[in-house]
């Protein structure tokens, strides 16, 4: 069966944490470091302007969340985060997370989706956005923690939605 995007609702919301946690325990990609739980969870996934669900009408692999990346005169900045099941992976659902949002953030009138802490290290983000026409922006030496407390550099990225 081919894998959709819906958009999150409620009923969904122990599948999303448990992605979404699955990544932050990892360590290795969110700058996050506490769990959601069933209630901060719904609350944080209602709260963006839009958090979409990969799936294939049976079972969730992955969702992304979108919303803005700041405030008033760059109000126009969108930035999205993106998890996938880590028994689901390499099977291209982040490429079509991907996809999906670069869609729902023009469809929301932003101009332009950034990415401020992709983790140098993660070839493979790094390579899906790359190929699908986002430019890095430079590099931040040591912008992220990883779990064993030693740093690794941030490369933010971005592509403009017109």
């Amino acid at each position: 069966m081919a894998i959709k995007i819906i958009p999150y609702d409620k009923k969904f919301v122990c599948a999303a944490i448990e992605i979404w946690n699955e990544v932050v325990r990892e360590g290795i990609a969110f700058p996050q470091e506490d769990e959601l739980d069933e209630i901060s969870g719904d609350e944080f996934f209602r709260g963006q302007s839009f958090t979409g669900l990969a799936g294939d009408g049976e079972e969730i692999f992955g969702l992304y969340i979108l919303h803005p990346n700041n405030v008033g005169r760059c109000g126009h900045i969108s930035n999205a985060s993106y998890a996938v099941r880590s028994d689901a992976r390499g099977r291209h659902i982040g490429e079509i997370l991907v996809k999906d949002s670069i869609i729902k953030a023009k469809d929301l009138g932003f101009k332009i989706l950034q990415f401020n802490a992709v983790v140098a290290t993660n070839i493979h983000a790094r390579k899906l956005y790359r190929r699908l026409g986002f430019k890095e922006l430079g590099t931040i030496p040591g912008g992220f923690r990883m779990p064993d407390g030693s740093f690794e550099d941030i490369v933010p990225q971005f592509i403009a939605l017109t």
